[in-house]
């Protein structure tokens, strides 16, 4: 099978690619869309199985992260929705896929992937929002749930840590690392593609810091009162949404996306938290690629 590394220019950045498969296969691509916000395409390599079913998946590392250009020195008012909504536009003209292709977003990028989806873009087919919130609130409520139920050890460390401002200490790491193995991830030690994206992320942070902040559970970024509530009518192509039964995405966060969206169902992993494509990458897979099969040939 082909794959295809690239730059699309966007503006003066350039935004990495990868395409595994044939483009022009008669199936419309699958565009896969990274969370974060900060993250890279290394955690979401498996939707690369995709493929083998005939339709060629993208994958692409947002500017300000991965082998995209780096930005170190942006602010708040420079990462923005807008930015990366315009970016995935940018890179699907770049590709000549504008006529058919599909969208998967995992987290923020399910996100990104609503907020893409209710401008009813020219030639998108279906979307997948995996593991996402639609609405910040509903997902520090959460988190804020899923933390009370940790050990008290770790909430007081926590605790200790968000009041003091040291937050990068390894005290502080440690303890969400404790959250992460139950909600984020529960394939312990973490798979290679999955800690190449948090060791990217530790090692330029500025995305992730400035949008969402140290971890995922003390958000205080510039997305901490997102919300697509009230809006998600709009999207009007047919929607799989994704969710594990451990996921830090809880149900009440993924709600609103079954209430709202006209065109939806609904698959929860029964032995995953955030990250099926992982922890039941065999199961994630053949669900994704039904629904992209029944609505997207």
């Amino acid at each position: 099978m082909s794959v295809v590394e690239g730059f699309a220019p966007y503006g003066p950045y350039r935004t990495w690619y990868r395409i595994t498969g044939d483009l022009k296969s008669g199936k419309p691509p699958l565009v896969v869309v990274h969370g974060g916000p900060g993250c890279t395409h290394d955690y979401v390599d498996s939707f690369k199985d995709i493929a083998a079913t005939g339709r060629a998946v993208v994958h692409y590392d947002q500017v300000g992260n991965g082998r995209s250009t780096h930005l170190p020195d942006k602010g708040g008012d420079f990462w923005t929705v807008e930015f990366f909504r315009t970016e995935l536009n940018t890179l699907i003209d770049h590709l000549g896929i504008r006529s058919a292709y599909c969208v998967l977003g995992q987290s923020w990028g399910g996100m990104l992937g609503a907020e893409f989806a209710v401008t009813r873009p020219a030639g998108l087919q279906a979307l997948v929002i995996a593991n996402s919130p639609a609405s910040m609130e509903l997902w520090i409520a959460e988190a804020n749930r899923l933390r009370r139920e940790l050990p008290a050890e770790v909430q007081a460390t926590l605790l200790k840590h968000e009041g003091a401002g040291t937050t990068d200490s390894e005290d502080y790491k440690a303890a969400t690392k404790v959250f992460n193995d139950r909600h984020v991830c529960r394939v312990v030690p973490n798979p290679p593609e999955v800690t190449r994206t948090f060791d990217a992320i530790d090692a330029d942070p500025t995305v992730y810091h400035t949008m969402n902040g140290p971890n995922e559970f003390h958000v205080i970024g510039t997305m901490k009162d997102w919300s697509i509530r009230g809006r998600l009518g709009a999207i009007a192509v047919p929607v799989l949404l994704i969710s594990g039964r451990f996921d830090e995405a809880t149900p009440a966060c993924v709600q609103p996306f079954a209430d709202e969206i006209p065109d939806v169902r609904w698959t929860i992993f029964e032995a995953s938290s955030h990250m099926p494509h992982v922890e039941e990458r065999e199961a994630c897979m053949a669900t994704v690629a039904s629904f992209l099969d029944d609505f997207a040939a």
